[in-house]
């Protein structure tokens, strides 16, 4: 019989060991848990802020006008239009992320965005000051995040449909914010 799918998408937590190898040591499910709560609280706070910048200006950002040039500026159609986008997008990521909530499409709203900035940032090399390092990093860990769920300290656990995370869900949610990410570039000229 098949192991069932929670069973499947849940972390190790006592796997047997063979008398030549002695114990095999296990990652601890609350462990597992805290860290992917943490990463969910670092991630989602920096993108959702990023996202304030965007649409209120607060920390040092430019505000919708300012980042609405930029956006035009770098070949975006209706550039106020698409900084409100992004920063809504942003915004319900990241938040989306620090609570557990939606955890794959939080995950791939991150992605999406930051597939966006890393293609239209590619030509300042990797590293920063005018690379992509930056948008690598957080594409990667929310890419992660929408794969491996939110662990047990999230609001999806209340959620029936997402209670038990699936590969699925997260394979899924980043094919979509990935379609979504091709397509917003395209409208670039």
């Amino acid at each position: 019989m098949p192991p069932t799918p929670a069973a499947v998408d849940a972390p190790p937590t006592s796997p047997e060991s063979s008398a030549a190898d002695g114990p095999t040591p296990t990652a601890s499910a609350h462990a597992y848990d805290t860290g992917l709560l943490l990463l969910r609280i670092v991630l989602g706070l920096t993108i959702a802020a990023h996202g304030s910048q965007k649409l209120f200006g607060w920390f040092g950002g430019l505000g919708l006008d300012g980042i609405g040039k930029a956006f035009t500026g770098m070949g975006y159609p209706a550039g106020r239009t698409m900084a409100a986008i992004a920063g809504i997008t942003e915004m319900l990521g990241g938040i989306g992320l620090v609570l557990g909530l939606i955890t794959p499409l939080a995950g791939a709203a991150v992605f999406g965005t930051m597939v966006n900035a890393v293609v239209v940032d590619a030509s300042g090399g990797f590293f920063l000051p005018e690379g992509v390092e930056y948008a690598v990093v957080l594409a990667a860990g929310a890419a992660a995040l929408a794969l491996t769920g939110p662990g047990r300290y999230a609001v999806d656990r209340l959620l029936p449909g997402l209670r038990a995370h699936r590969l699925t869900y997260g394979v899924a949610a980043l094919l979509l914010g990935a379609v979504l990410a091709a397509g917003t570039l395209l409208t670039r000229h």
